[in-house]
């Protein structure tokens, strides 16, 4: 198959998205990563621009990397500086990388307007620029800045500027559509026009922006134009609405367009290089990122739950387990038979498609629903919920009653929770107190201590996220409240859900779920 390069610049433009930072230690933490999975690139930040970006530089010359190359980015010189004498172009031979990356201006409203140079000065500043990063052993893409809003206005001079960078010796000339507004139409033609000026040993690349939520639709039609590089982000991040997603782009040059981006064996672990990146990020993933997203393969609808069931590729345009995901079936008020029994059979539950139970399983479900409950995300609680249905499961332990006191004694004095907790386990009555940093942590604490002279392995689960809807803000605080809790130990997670008009009620219920499935785990493992 023929290769595509794959540039990252996760590192780079995507630390310019909001919320997205990484400290050093975990930008080298991806590089390392990145090299794993068999990227040709990895563009690690401006030397200059900041310390953060000069210690990964210095850093990482001591990786060891196996397949990519890291790359320095930069600008081309300044008009009234020469190569010799500007700083960005000296900083770039500084960071002492294989690779140096330059952007510079394609559109004459920057170069006139922003930069206010003439015409030939810019040519000037590539030509230069390329020409001695090229001389001092680098090898140097060029990067044309909003090269697809410079040739709509002057093709002629975007060529030029190209031309330039060839005549200085780029390896690469990479078409930014920077403003992130071009169509795919567009990309195809202007990107089989650039090709055929091109000499065959420079590589034709694509850098898109997805501010018109075509940034995958345009890298992919480079491709097909003649581009055999690409320059993205792991999961588009970056600034405004995001670069290209790197994920997406790999999925369907190599799954469905039959080219090679990186090792066939490492496609299958897109979905877990996309939580890596989201993890050091601290950004939650996106549950409908195209095909590592968790929903990138769920089912909701009786009819498609159905079909699947017999013909899995009926509703998926690829294998799940081809990007290392997988299918999920939903639970909801639109479900029927065939969503019960094919979550029974993700939780090992057998059950007879036409039983009682599943009839009185979807009744539950509905009655639920039509309460503000969500079973979707909340995976453990349905789990339960067909359990003692169909195995008449006991619940572990009985509430005899609990109260919680929330006290301020002063304006700047801090809030303290504290809960108590009475339980009834096989007869025995337990009363346990706990103080937390809030309400809910608090009777957590308090209903753990109390269930651990019954269960010490109880100690080994944590609760890990706690979120709150609101499902009728029009009561105001009156309205009903969905509680959705994360719980984990040793090696599993697992979510639960709790509705009530009482916020603490409805965390009880979220609580005791997850409780009680821990529970469940234990006693079924001994």
């Amino acid at each position: 198959m023929e290769h595509v390069k794959i540039y990252d610049t996760t590192l780079r433009d995507g630390t310019q998205g909001e919320s997205v930072n990484f400290s050093k230690i975990d930008k080298l933490r991806i590089a390392q990563k990145l090299d794993e999975y068999g990227v040709d690139y990895i563009e690690g930040g401006w030397p200059g621009s900041n310390p953060k970006d000069m210690g990964f530089f210095e850093e990482a010359q001591k990786l060891e990397l196996k397949h990519a190359k890291i790359a320095a980015f930069g600008s081309t010189r300044r008009a009234k500086n020469t190569v010799e004498n500007d700083p960005n172009i000296q900083t770039l031979l500084e960071a002492n990388t294989p690779v140096c990356t330059i952007f510079g201006k394609t559109w004459l409203l920057h170069v006139l307007e922003v930069l206010r140079v003439t015409e030939q000065d810019n040519i000037d500043m590539i030509y230069d620029s390329v020409k001695y990063l090229r001389e001092n052993g680098r090898e140097v893409i060029y990067d044309a800045e909003h090269f697809f809003d410079g040739y709509k206005d002057s093709p002629e001079y975007a060529l030029k500027t190209l031309q330039a960078a060839v005549d200085g010796g780029a390896a690469a000339v990479v078409l930014c559509d920077t403003n992130g507004g071009t169509l795919p139409t567009e990309a195809t033609e202007i990107c089989r026009n650039v090709k055929e000026m091109l000499p065959q040993n420079v590589d034709l690349g694509m850098h898109t922006h997805n501010d018109g939520s075509l940034a995958v639709a345009n890298a992919l039609a480079g491709v097909e134009a003649g581009a055999r590089h690409v320059q993205g982000t792991i999961n588009g991040v970056g600034e405004r609405c995001g670069n290209v997603d790197l994920i997406s782009v790999i999925a369907n040059l190599q799954l469905k367009m039959k080219f090679n981006c990186i090792p066939d064996n490492k496609v299958s672990k897109l979905t877990e290089l996309s939580r890596f990146i989201d993890d050091l990020a601290n950004l939650d993933p996106n549950i409908r990122q195209p095909f590592v997203g968790q929903s990138a393969f769920a089912h909701k609808g009786g009819i498609h739950v159905n079909a699947v069931q017999k013909v899995a590729h009926s509703y998926e345009h690829i294998q799940p387990e081809l990007v290392g995901n997988r299918q999920r079936i939903l639970v909801s008020d639109l479900s029927g038979g065939s969503n019960i029994l094919m979550k029974a059979a993700e939780h090992n539950i057998d059950i007879e498609g036409n039983s009682e139970e599943v009839r009185k399983i979807l009744a539950e479900l509905k009655r639920l629903e039509s309460e503000g409950y969500e079973f979707e995300a909340a995976g453990a609680s349905f789990e339960l919920l067909m359990r003692k249905h169909l195995e008449k499961l006991d619940t572990s332990f009985q509430l005899n009653g609990f109260r919680v006191i929330v006290e301020k004694r002063g304006h700047h004095s801090p809030t303290l929770s504290e809960a108590t907790v009475k339980v009834i386990v096989g007869g025995e009555t337990e009363i346990s107190a706990a103080e937390g940093d809030g309400p809910v942590n608090a009777l957590d604490l308090a209903l753990r201590k109390a269930l651990s002279r019954f269960y010490p392995e109880i100690s080994e689960m944590s609760l890990r996220d706690y979120k709150v809807r609101i499902l009728d803000g029009e009561s105001g605080t009156a309205a009903k409240t969905r509680v959705l809790i994360t719980s984990m130990d040793n090696d599993s997670r697992w979510s639960t859900v709790g509705v009530s008009e009482n916020l603490i009620e409805a965390s009880w219920r979220a609580l005791v779920d997850s409780v009680e499935y821990k529970l469940y785990k234990i006693c079924n493992t001994k």
